[in-house]
């Protein structure tokens, strides 16, 4: 499975999640929310926000990005997730270059997703989903969802962790492929050839590429 197939198909599950019907709204940071609801609140507003204006709404690219910015992300922990998917390469790299990293994923994450979103912002897609079976006193979760785009239904699981803001989503397994795992095998392979320098110039000039394309 490629990661531009992973990452077509993410948004799915933002799109699903608009169409049931809204929860009172979870702010990030509501340490009483539990993982579902948060996940739901989390792409609701980038949702609501797209389909309402007539920029998002009819593709502006920089104008979803900034949406998924300033909506989506205070809900994710994406340091998370640069951190697992640099696996031991990040416990070697300087402060600096784990900055550049965490910025640089951080970027090619939020610029993915926002093209996603504005190929699928007008899709009809039904959601289901399960509640989490987490207990009470657990610190790392899954959100099931099942989300369903005219005959096809995909199954989308977010991990989530409890940190002391709340719950964070930091992974999403899609197609039964977690994103982690799979920018894990590719950064092991960049940094093998041509170190960490190496992948932080790969993924700056992958992002300096896709932002001259909005």
């Amino acid at each position: 499975m490629t990661i531009h197939r992973l990452l077509s198909v993410a948004p799915l599950a933002a799109m699903a999640m608009a169409s049931v019907v809204h929860a009172q709204a979870v702010q990030p940071g509501d340490l009483r929310a539990s993982p579902e609801r948060l996940v739901q609140a989390a792409v609701e507003g980038v949702i609501g926000t797209i389909q309402s204006q007539p920029d998002t709404r009819a593709g502006d690219l920089g104008k979803i990005t900034a949406v998924v910015q300033k909506q989506f992300l205070p809900y994710t922990d994406f340091q998370r997730t640069t951190r697992l998917a640099l696996g031991s390469a990040w416990r070697t790299a300087t402060p600096e270059q784990q900055q550049q990293l965490y910025e640089q994923f951080q970027t090619l994450l939020v610029r993915s997703y926002a093209v996603s979103l504005a190929q699928l912002r007008e899709q009809n897609v039904r959601f289901r989903y399960q509640p989490s079976k987490a207990g009470s006193g657990a610190t790392d979760v899954v959100v099931q969802t099942s989300v369903i785009n005219n005959a096809d239904e995909m199954q989308i699981d977010y991990r989530l962790q409890r940190t002391a803001t709340g719950w964070k989503i930091y992974d999403i397994n899609m197609m039964g492929a977690w994103l982690i795992e799979v920018y894990r095998k590719q950064f092991a392979d960049i940094v093998a050839r041509n170190g960490i320098d190496g992948l932080v110039k790969y993924l700056t000039t992958h992002n300096a590429r896709q932002a001259s394309e909005i």
